[in-house]
């Protein structure tokens, strides 16, 4: 090799590589294509799967707590309603109303949550069954 010569580079930074690899007429053609996307559709699934059970059981946990809360806020309110009976202490009176609000709250709090619950539960039913066709 003299100084003349001009060194031999690779091809394979300026042309496509003889396998195709990639290419329009490679070997990873379109079924090679959707292999790769079936393959990320299912690991979305199966993490979106995953996080979803994970949502709707802590869901589930939030709304037995809510109504044991409703339930017990229901059962004091219905003490202090007796003991107010009793003794119609004006310090007591004012725990009953402090307690009948907290339960109301609690009602509209436990409603919007089963509304909620509801929407999510209409979205993932319309997830699962696929979307109309011509919706993109």
């Amino acid at each position: 090799m003299d100084d003349g010569d001009i060194p031999a580079t690779s091809r394979a930074s300026s042309e496509p590589s003889a396998s195709g690899g990639g290419g329009v007429d490679g070997a990873e053609g379109p079924a090679g294509g959707h292999e790769g996307w079936d393959a990320l559709a299912r690991a979305i699934a199966s993490t979106l799967g995953a996080v979803m059970r994970e949502f709707d059981s802590r869901a589930e946990g939030t709304a037995r707590s809510q109504n044991e809360l409703y339930l017990s806020l229901d059962r004091l309110t219905g003490e202090l309603d007796i003991l107010l009976e009793d003794a119609p202490l004006p310090f007591i009176m004012q725990y009953a109303a402090k307690i009948s609000t907290l339960c109301k709250r609690v009602s509209a709090l436990n409603l919007l949550l089963k509304s909620i619950q509801r929407r999510i539960d209409n979205m993932d039913q319309m997830l699962s069954t696929g979307l109309p066709t011509g919706i993109a």
